[in-house]
């Protein structure tokens, strides 16, 4: 009875992770705004009515991806700060997050469409802001254990504004050609090497 009660918990889990990837896809395509629960659940080869014992709806989706989101993310920015020491040059500890970054934005881009937020409503931006806040604190904390003397509130407003710099540079390197995006991103580890010095 408990292994059956086991292996059901466990196809949950699977069933949502399948509807949080189906939810991933049609978000990168049309947009939040535009997203249905109905475009998710045949995305996710399976009807409303199932993907409703899951998610009520797009908001309690939206609460889902936030929340792999973040915790996936915590989980990145935790293995980074366990290696990150003084002795880490800027330049390498830069060009890691930057690079890693990048890579990021093209295998998730809903999570970037998060991220960046939307003027469609309180709700989106809310998830949007929770996303940012947690990047935020997670470079914090990268820069306090790269430079222990660093005050907090200092370390979070450069946490802060590094992320922004990011933020602001990468749509225009993945809209760039590949030789001007390169470009662009070699110009914002420089930028960023040069504030968090």
């Amino acid at each position: 009875m408990a292994d059956r009660t086991v292996r059901r918990q466990a196809r949950g889990l699977k069933r949502m992770a399948e509807i949080l990837d189906a939810a991933e896809l049609v978000i990168a395509e049309v947009g939040y705004p535009d997203l249905t629960t109905n475009q998710v659940a045949a995305r996710a080869g399976m009807s409303p009515g199932s993907l409703y014992q899951f998610f009520r709806n797009k908001q309690e989706i939206l609460d889902g991806l936030v929340s792999r989101y973040t915790d996936d993310r915590q989980e990145f920015w935790a293995a980074r700060l366990a290696a990150v020491t003084p002795d880490v040059p800027l330049q390498t500890l830069v060009g890691q997050l930057v690079d890693e970054s990048v890579r990021f934005k093209g295998e998730s881009p809903a999570y970037w469409s998060l991220l960046y937020g939307s003027a469609t409503g309180d709700q989106f931006a809310a998830a949007a802001a929770r996303l940012h806040d947690d990047l935020a604190r997670q470079l914090a904390g990268m820069l306090r254990r790269r430079s222990p003397g660093l005050p907090e509130e200092r370390a979070l407003m450069m946490g802060t504004m590094a992320l922004a710099m990011v933020k602001a540079v990468l749509p225009m390197a993945a809209a760039a050609g590949p030789e001007r995006g390169a470009e662009l991103v070699a110009e914002l580890k420089h930028a960023l090497v040069r504030y968090l010095a």
